[in-house]
């Protein structure tokens, strides 16, 4: 066999093929990659375009399935804050559990968990792994247990019986979270900034917490959303209308009668809801960014 008549094997190919091969395969990994994000965007954003869509349409349309309603209206964003449905206040006693949760649950598990990845003792490691089986335990198994301490101390109808069950279940995966992501962090840090006349509280305020920002807004994140729409504590301990949350109002919504459910009014409600978790999640993810560039740069 020849040198014209030898067949070429991907191993051997001169410099011109090799370079146009290894362009082919990158165009198509880049094709592939795209198609992925643009399937993964649809998958998960196509159920809050169908609320909203749903939220626009009157009644007489709210079965169609037409891409957009034909005679948009607002009139279900009206009927979601009418005097019956009773969801302004709603919102505030969500937004009160929520921050106050976040808050308490963030300054509990940043030192916690900064003690866990700092200090070394025995058991540590089982008792991370209790903490965190502690929150994949079933509410619904405990729920009638704290219904009757509740009830025997007062607290039915409060704000603690909300935030209380939250916070139980919120900590250890903030403790988790954060341990995780304090153990990456040099230890050098601290020494160094000691060595330059902090001490040790110091250090964790001036150096430690600020380069850490990036994983507590991470936490702070999901905990929120996890208060945020929390509803069997709720639909539980709280009979009161003016004490519930907006997840327990929405599922009440009423009709014009009593066997007509307001479905354009609870997708109204749930665009409401939903929208205060996009603009947090948006803006802590430029914090986010900032922070990462930031401790990279230091």
């Amino acid at each position: 066999m020849t040198a014209a008549t030898a067949v070429k094997r991907p191993g051997t190919r001169g410099g011109g093929d090799a370079q146009e091969y290894r362009f082919k395969r990158h165009t198509w990994g880049n094709i592939f990659s795209t198609l992925g994000i643009v399937f993964i965007v649809i998958y998960c954003l196509a159920p809050f375009y169908w609320m909203l869509v749903s939220s626009l349409r009157p009644d007489r349309e709210i079965f169609e399935n037409s891409w957009w309603p034909s005679n948009p209206s607002l009139e279900n964003y009206a009927a979601v804050f009418s005097t019956k449905n009773n969801f302004g206040p709603g919102l505030v006693n969500s937004l009160i559990v929520s921050i106050v949760v976040t808050v308490v649950a963030l300054a509990v598990a940043t030192f916690t968990s900064y003690a866990l990845a700092r200090l070394d003792f025995r058991g540590k490691g089982p008792l991370l792994m209790l903490i965190i089986a502690t929150s994949m335990f079933p509410l619904v198994a405990i729920i009638v247990p704290l219904l009757k301490n509740f009830a025997e101390w007062g607290w039915v109808n409060t704000y603690q019986a909300m935030i209380i069950p939250d916070l139980s279940f919120s900590l250890p995966l903030a403790v988790w979270n954060l341990t995780s992501f304090f153990r990456q962090m040099p230890q050098e840090l601290e020494q160094a900034a000691m060595v330059d006349g902090c001490t040790p509280g110091q250090a964790f305020r001036k150096v430690i917490l600020p380069l850490a920002a990036p994983g507590i807004f991470t936490t702070a994140i999901i905990i929120f959303i996890g208060a945020w729409n929390e509803f069997l504590v709720a639909v539980t301990m709280i009979n009161d209308p003016t004490m519930q949350p907006a997840t327990v109002l929405l599922s009440k919504f009423t009709g014009a009668s009593e066997f007509n459910t307001p479905f354009g009014s609870q997708m109204a409600a749930g665009v409401i809801m939903t929208l205060p978790l996009v603009a947090m999640v948006l803006l802590f993810q430029r914090r986010i960014v900032a922070g990462l560039a930031a401790g990279g740069v230091k």
